[in-house]
């Protein structure tokens, strides 16, 4: 077993690979070392050979493949390339991280979930919003039982952009592209990891600034999911909502409601420079905190519910390295986000042909 960090490769230089990854990889430099970033067509301002000198720059994916030296390939490029992209790092014999969406169709999931099996390396998805600090505050407020019975749980990414960013992929239809992979897949991951698979799904996928973006990608969908115990799960996200504060979560209850608005700070954080261990780096403003409801002297009363510390985006990495040792499992795993994918395509059978599908 090495002792030595894991050469991680990194494909494509966008936000992603600014924001998420570069910085959680050199920030765990004794697990991982930034060997390489492929970036296709650098420019004066945006070149990743001068903003990181010490690592090697390639124009062509096809040069990580051949660099016997590269032990993780970290994929962050647009989604219809993701596939192709897994599929051969895997085969040259390397480790994959992939940014979500994992890729357009379970099918092609499922199709890479046997590569990995063959090739003995590991794959996983950066699904980083399981380390939301206000998720795991959600899983905290569920574990104590504070609100009984759980009969409706409500997830929110809502923003107020009428206008359409210029000249970006997210907006082109394409395999892969629109809110429902771009936002709605971290949503649905989290609504996995709480309750899994759904009986049955009815989804609502429009285009709210149609007239500013004809023919381009879907920009907003509301998804039902029903339990078979009953409970009902709504996964939003719009493009067009003007408000102070965004409600991000509303749990319901038999007991007790927990309400939250706004959403987990690091990302913000990251853009802004700010790394893991930066002080205050992860920490949520108590003006940002939640509300819990429950009834006190026979009336409803909302007292503040504070957010837990968070374990911060690193630790997808952290975890990474420990299963790459050979220590532990993928901090997600591929398998989940195929059922995550099972979810997104009934969704759109359902919009399309305007009835419930049963999964």
């Amino acid at each position: 077993m090495s002792t030595q960090p894991f050469n991680v490769a990194i494909v494509g230089y966008g936000m992603s690979a600014k924001v998420f990854h570069i910085p959680l990889v050199r920030a765990l430099s004794k697990d991982f070392k930034l060997y390489g970033i492929v970036q296709r067509s650098p420019k004066a301002g945006d070149d990743a050979s001068t903003d990181h000198p010490g690592a090697k720059a390639w124009n062509s994916v096809g040069d990580v493949y051949r660099d016997t030296a590269v032990d993780v390939v970290v994929v962050t490029s647009i989604p219809e390339t993701h596939f192709e992209m897994c599929k051969a790092a895997l085969q040259a014999g390397k480790h994959v991280v992939v940014e979500k969406p994992f890729v357009p169709t379970a099918k092609e999931a499922d199709e890479l979930l046997e590569v990995a099996k063959r090739s003995g390396k590991l794959l996983t998805v950066y699904q980083n919003r399981r380390w939301d600090s206000d998720f795991l505050t959600v899983q905290k407020v569920l574990k104590e039982g504070s609100l009984g019975d759980v009969v409706e749980f409500e997830t929110h990414y809502d923003r107020h952009r009428p206008d359409p960013p210029p000249n970006t992929w997210k907006v082109k239809e394409a395999p892969g592209h629109g809110s429902i992979f771009d936002l709605g897949t971290h949503l649905i991951d989290q609504v996995y990891c709480l309750f899994g698979l759904p009986e049955a799904v009815n989804g609502f996928i429009t285009t709210q600034r149609r007239e500013k973006i004809p023919g381009g990608a879907h920009d907003s969908h509301t998804l039902i999911l029903q339990y078979r115990d009953g409970l009902m799960v709504t996964v939003k996200a719009a493009i067009v909502s003007l408000e102070e504060h965004q409600l991000h979560y509303w749990v319901r209850g038999t007991t007790g409601s927990f309400k939250k608005f706004g959403v987990d700070v690091q990302e913000d954080q990251l853009k802004a420079g700010l790394r893991p261990g930066d002080e205050g780096f992860g920490v949520e403003p108590t003006e940002m905190h939640g509300s819990l409801t429950k009834i006190i002297d026979g009336q409803p009363k909302k007292e503040t519910y504070p957010t837990v510390q968070p374990m911060m985006y690193i630790e997808f990495y952290r975890q990474f390295a420990q299963a790459l040792q050979g220590k532990g499992e993928v901090p997600v795993k591929p398998e989940a986000a195929r059922d995550c994918l099972k979810i997104v395509e009934a969704a759109f059978v359902s919009s399309k042909e305007g009835r419930t599908v049963e999964l």
